[in-house]
C-alpha cells in the first residue's frame, strides 16, 4: 500500500483500475462478506479485542451506503455505528476527544465511525474555527489517542473515501432531484462542495501528520460504489484474519476419567 503520508488527492484515482470488472468484484465482495460473518462471530465470542473502522470523506462520498453494503448481514449484536454530527453544547464544554472516547468499541465489537474525531481538524480549519497551531496540537492528541486504543487491543482502520469533484456534483444534484434522496439534502451542501480545494489541503495535512506506520490511512476510490465496498470489506477481512480471533475454550468441566 502506498505511504498514506504522501497521498496527493489531485492525482489519486477515484475510480476502479481499468482492468477490473464489476461483476467479478461484486462476486468477490460477497465471498469476503461471508468470511466477515465468521470472523466477526469469533471476535465477538473471544471478547478480548475490538476493531474501530473510521470513515472520512467529502459530502456525497457514500459513507452511508458503504456501511449498509459491507456490514449488513453481520451479527448486529457485534457491530455498532456512530455518526458524529456538529458538537452539542455539552460536548463543546469538554476537550475535543471527550465525545469520541465514549464511542470507542468494547471488547468483541466492531465499531464504525461515520465521520470521526478528524472532523475537529478538518471542517474546523476550513471554517477557520481553530488555528494551524491548534491543529498541530490536536494531531499530537489524535496520534496518542489512537495509540492508546491500539495498546488496549483495538485495531484501528482509517478510510478516506476519495470521490471526484464531478461525481460529487452529480450526487449532490441527485439529493435535489431524487425524492428517495432528498432527505439527505442540507442547506449549504453546494457551498461546501465549492470548498473542495480547501478540504483537499487540510485532508492532505491530516495524512502527513496522522499516518503512523501502525495506523495508516487507506485511500479508497469512491466514484463507483461497487469498488468502494470491495476495498473496505477486503481491508477489514484482512485485518481480522491477521488478528485471528479464536472461540474460547468451553467453561464446562470435563467429565473425570474413571
Amino acid at each position: 500500500m502506498k505511504d498514506s503520508a504522501s497521498f496527493d488527492l489531485l492525482t489519486a484515482d477515484s475510480k476502479a483500475p481499468s482492468k477490473v470488472h464489476k461483476d467479478d468484484i461484486q462476486r468477490e465482495t460477497e465471498r469476503i462478506r461471508q468470511d466477515l460473518v465468521e470472523l466477526q462471530d469469533r471476535l465477538y465470542a473471544e471478547n478480548r479485542r475490538s476493531v474501530l473502522v473510521i470513515l472520512q470523506g467529502m459530502d456525497a462520498s457514500g459513507k452511508d451506503g458503504l456501511i449498509r453494503k459491507v456490514f449488513s448481514g453481520l451479527n448486529p449484536q457485534g457491530v455498532r455505528v456512530h455518526a458524529f454530527k456538529e458538537p452539542t453544547t455539552e460536548e463543546l464544554a469538554h476537550d475535543f476527544l471527550w465525545r469520541v472516547h465514549q464511542q470507542v468499541p468494547r471488547h468483541g465489537m466492531i465499531q464504525v465511525f461515520n465521520r470521526s474525531h478528524y472532523e475537529d481538524v478538518l471542517i474546523t480549519r476550513v471554517e477557520k474555527l481553530i488555528t494551524t497551531e491548534e491543529a498541530r496540537r490536536r494531531f499530537t492528541a489524535i496520534n496518542a489517542f489512537e495509540k492508546l486504543l491500539q495498546q488496549a487491543g483495538t485495531t484501528v482502520l482509517k478510510f478516506y473515501l476519495h470521490v471526484s469533484e464531478q461525481e460529487q456534483r452529480e450526487r449532490l444534484q441527485e439529493r435535489i432531484s431524487d425524492p428517495a434522496k432528498q432527505w439527505k439534502y442540507e442547506a449549504g451542501d453546494e457551498t461546501k462542495a465549492l470548498k473542495w480545494p480547501l478540504y483537499r489541503a487540510v485532508y492532505e495535512d491530516v495524512f502527513r501528520h496522522c499516518s503512523p506506520e501502525s495506523c495508516p490511512w487507506h485511500l479508497v476510490p469512491a466514484d463507483q460504489n461497487w469498488y468502494k465496498a470491495y476495498v473496505v470489506a477486503k481491508a477489514l477481512r484482512d485485518a481480522l484474519r491477521e488478528m485471528d480471533p479464536q472461540y474460547p475454550v468451553s467453561k464446562l468441566e470435563r467429565p473425570k476419567q474413571v
